[in-house]
């Protein structure tokens, strides 16, 4: 058997620290095989990743090292500061390289979208696209057994069966860590997404088939995070987390069965959920939902390729309100279609929008493989052969973007419960986190804040 070292290179703590489920996920499936696996994490840690990688590979001798790549770069076309990622992976991989001969095998949601890009340039031996914990498996095994491996392990086939669901393997020493710094653990009870959002990679990543774990094992795993680590709050994952099978609910309906009592929140598709649904949720424990609203403007919206329009929105909203949960808005201004008209047909639509938080981001940062990489090609944005390795972003034709933004911030002037640029709404939360609170902390700007008008 191997001994194998993971290494989270993840340091992004914004909007809030989230558990590297991954690797844990890859550590797991590892150990059931029989490997010793040592898992390390800068973020939880608290040392420079370099230095911990370091004393990893000294002590523990690993026969390999799976480096998980989570951010490519922030996807804010605001950042103030360089925001890619990769620079500081690449720096990871030469570091290892004067340490040990072993192979470095990279993998993780970033390294999935342009896998052959981000090899080349980090230099690592090997990488697995798609579910590290069946990918990684096979690589080891091949590797032991003298099979040659290719660069780039792809899937066998697409990703439509569903895998062999394991429990993540959380390292306590991690979790203590997330859950002082954030009061949250989270876990994802399906993969896939069905949905054709033209900027959206999770179904690149996870395929378009939702494959979903069976409701009790959700809630016994949940069970068992609260006994082994007194987690208590946690935030599903899940791509979409209300799919159009309901799973969602026999998994609500589960834990309420087993008696959970844990606080949660999750990823959802602005729809029509009933308050019967809605009342299910609650007493599973629901407390805060985030939405997926994606363009203010029916026109912007079908510029994304979205099913639904801004009042299918608005009466997502008004029902959240009527249940008493609070919700946050996510929208993206400067897509295609987007016109200074429908700015301010998108800023009215949001003032409309009670009781609620909302956060904007700015142009859409195009990735390979998804629709606005196609339309930024079709419109000379970027070129076919453009790597995107470092940030491109889409704006529509119809908009310039420094009057965009200018009117954004105008519009959410005075309104503590509205978040733009990205940067000024985590430096919000940070503020917060100074004061002893933790969590989501935008759900603070609706329950203790009223918002303040001009």
């Amino acid at each position: 058997m191997s001994r194998i070292l993971l290494i989270s290179s993840n340091t992004v703590v914004d909007p809030m620290p989230t558990y590297p489920l991954g690797m844990a996920l890859v550590a797991a499936a590892l150990e059931k095989d029989g490997h010793r696996v040592e898992q390390i994490d800068p973020v939880a840690q608290k040392m420079d990743l370099m230095v911990l990688a370091e004393t990893a590979v000294n002590k523990f001798n690993p026969d390999l090292i799976g480096i998980s790549v989570r951010n490519i770069d922030t996807v804010d076309s605001c950042a103030s500061k360089d925001n890619r990622h990769l620079g500081y992976v690449k720096k990871l991989v030469e570091h290892i390289r004067t340490l040990t001969p072993k192979p470095v095998v990279l993998g993780g949601p970033a390294f999935s979208i342009m896998p052959e890009a981000i090899l080349s340039y980090t230099g690592a031996d090997f990488g697995v696209v798609g579910e590290g914990e069946t990918l990684v498996r096979k690589l080891v095994q091949d590797m032991a057994r003298g099979i040659a491996v290719e660069k780039i392990v792809w899937p066998e086939q697409k990703l439509m069966d569903a895998p062999d669901f394991l429990p993540p393997h959380y390292d306590e020493r991690f979790v203590r860590s997330y859950h002082d710094e954030s009061g949250m653990l989270n876990y994802q009870t399906k993969r896939g997404c069905p949905y054709n959002c033209n900027y959206c990679t999770y179904p690149l990543i996870e395929g378009k088939k939702i494959r979903y774990q069976e409701p009790g094992f959700v809630a016994d795993n949940l069970l068992e995070m609260k006994l082994k680590f007194g987690v208590e709050t946690l935030f599903f994952t899940d791509s979409v987390f209300n799919d159009p099978n309901e799973h969602y609910l026999e998994v609500a309906l589960e834990m309420i069965r087993k008696k959970c009592g844990m606080k949660w929140a999750g990823y959802f598709r602005p729809e029509k959920i009933s308050s019967e649904k809605l009342d299910i949720l609650k007493r599973s424990g629901l407390y805060a939902m985030e939405l997926g609203s994606d363009a203010a403007s029916d026109t912007t919206l079908k510029g994304l390729n979205k099913s639904f329009d801004f009042q299918t929105i608005i009466e997502m909203n008004e029902n959240c309100n009527k249940a008493g949960i609070p919700c946050a808005h996510f929208f993206i201004f400067g897509g295609p279609g987007e016109t200074r008209e429908t700015v301010e047909e998108g800023l009215g639509n949001i003032k409309g929008l009670e009781n609620c938080a909302v956060f904007v981001f700015s142009g859409i940062r195009i990735l390979p493989g998804t629709g606005i990489h196609k339309i930024a090609v079709e419109q000379g944005v970027v070129s076919g052969t453009d790597d995107l390795l470092e940030p491109r972003y889409y704006f529509s034709p119809g908009i310039d973007k420094k009057s965009m933004d200018d009117m954004i911030i105008s519009s959410f002037k005075n309104r503590r419960d509205r978040f733009f640029p990205p940067e000024k709404g985590y430096m919000r939360m940070h503020a917060l986190k100074i004061f002893g609170l933790k969590g989501l902390l935008w759900d603070m700007a609706i329950n203790f804040q009223k918002p303040l008008k001009k």
